[in-house]
């Protein structure tokens, strides 16, 4: 079974940064892995995504600031986020399954194309 578990959220200041971690319970050779987010109120958004072929999209929101990487060796997805603004702040989440095209994490309800996420950390950015 495929379990997720985020860590690295906090509260930090606007032009603050903060690096996401998500531990993955199995090897997965052939995937495709992402960052979404939800503020309250909100749907949840896809941010970053990263494919077994190495190739990575991010939202038009978060690009220049947010770097998404994998470290297959400690099956852990990464997210540095810099230069942190008030509406970023969210839960985050990552999620998991099998290989799909990378474009479907920002995609309109890409969501939906996901099926192993974990529990969510919270960050939030003060201005």
């Amino acid at each position: 079974e495929v379990q997720l578990v985020e860590s690295g959220g906090g509260s930090v200041e606007a032009g603050g940064s903060l690096r996401l971690s998500c531990t993955i319970s199995v090897e997965m050779s052939s995937f495709c892995m992402g960052w979404f987010r939800q503020a309250p109120g909100s749907e949840r958004e896809g941010v970053a995504g990263i494919d077994s072929d190495g190739n990575t999209v991010y939202a038009d929101s978060v690009k220049g600031r947010f770097t998404i990487s994998l470290d297959n060796a400690k099956k852990t997805l990464y997210l540095q986020m810099n230069s942190l603004k008030p509406e970023d702040t969210a839960m985050y989440y990552c999620a998991a399954d099998g290989f799909r095209p990378v474009s479907m994490v920002v995609a309109v309800n890409g969501r939906n194309g996901f099926g192993y996420w974990g529990q969510g950390t919270q960050v939030t950015v003060s201005s």
